[in-house]
């Protein structure tokens, strides 16, 4: 595979995208809209973070291609309603990526990535006040994000003015009395309070993983890994012996899971 690549076969997927959507394509694609593409969209990236996470650089690049088909897609069904075009999309994101790197594309010089995202900001809330936008402490984070991952973010932006514990030992005393509430909501009964608190604690919980220097969405994603490496593996000896999960006693399953873990490979310490 060419390393060395302008995006000169980008035309042709755009020629089969017009294709498809002719009056003699397909019935398929021809009945979608930019509502029923939704899921799609979502999945596919979602898909591209499972390649790059499995360090598998074929899945990857198939995977990318399946999102890119998405965008194209996309701005063709806009195009069919005179709005915008791929052409349009493409120029839009390269004339905002020159503007807000000047110190690539212009002559402004910047010490380090620090700089580099606080002109990136100015920048940005100059745009928004040129199109008359609002612009909030916490704008800009997708409500549709994963609710893991927009906590993430709005734990940034309010920290970027401020409000944010001044050390992890605060925000670790804040997961500790989110977690006493949550006793005190489960002493009450009430649901309503009970979810209340579960969402304060996994609030709380984001921040003290951001302020540790790990991304609580990435974090809970190897997490997730892993239990179900570890479980399948429990599985199997499960299985092997004659056995079903469902039908084993949990203390039966507590000692093959531990043995798993026993066995997997020591990760070393950075």
């Amino acid at each position: 595979m060419a390393l060395a690549q302008r995006g000169t076969t980008f035309p042709e997927l755009v020629d089969i995208m017009k294709r498809l959507l002719a009056p003699d394509g397909c019935p398929w694609d021809r009945e979608q809209t930019l509502q029923t593409l939704e899921p799609y969209l979502i999945e596919e990236a979602y898909e591209v973070l499972e390649a790059i996470d499995a360090g598998d650089a074929e899945g990857h690049c198939d995977e990318l291609g399946d999102l890119l088909f998405q965008i194209v897609f996309q701005a063709e069904l806009r195009a069919v309603e005179g709005k915008f075009g791929i052409d349009d999309v493409v120029s839009a994101i390269a004339t905002k990526m020159k503007r807000r790197h000047p110190h690539v594309f212009g002559d402004v010089t910047v010490k380090d990535s620090n700089e580099v995202l606080a002109n990136w900001g100015k920048l940005k809330a100059e745009e928004h006040k040129e199109k008359g936008i609002k612009r909030r402490a916490l704008g800009g984070v997708p409500v549709a994000l994963p609710a893991l991952l927009r906590a993430q973010r709005i734990g940034e932006k309010a920290a970027a003015v401020g409000f944010d514990w001044p050390d992890i030992q605060g925000v670790r005393e804040k997961v500790l009395e989110e977690l006493g509430e949550i006793d005190e909501a489960v002493a009450s009964g009430d649901p309503a309070q009970i979810e209340h608190e579960v969402g304060d604690l996994l609030l709380a919980a984001s921040r003290l993983s951001a302020k540790l220097g790990v991304a609580p969405e990435d974090a809970l994603r190897s997490a997730l890994r892993r239990f179900q490496s570890r479980f399948e593996a429990m599985e199997d000896q499960v299985v092997a012996a004659g056995g079903e999960v469902a039908k084993t006693p949990l203390e039966e399953l507590d000692r093959i899971w531990n043995l798993v873990k026993k066995a997997e490979p020591v990760v070393p310490k950075k």
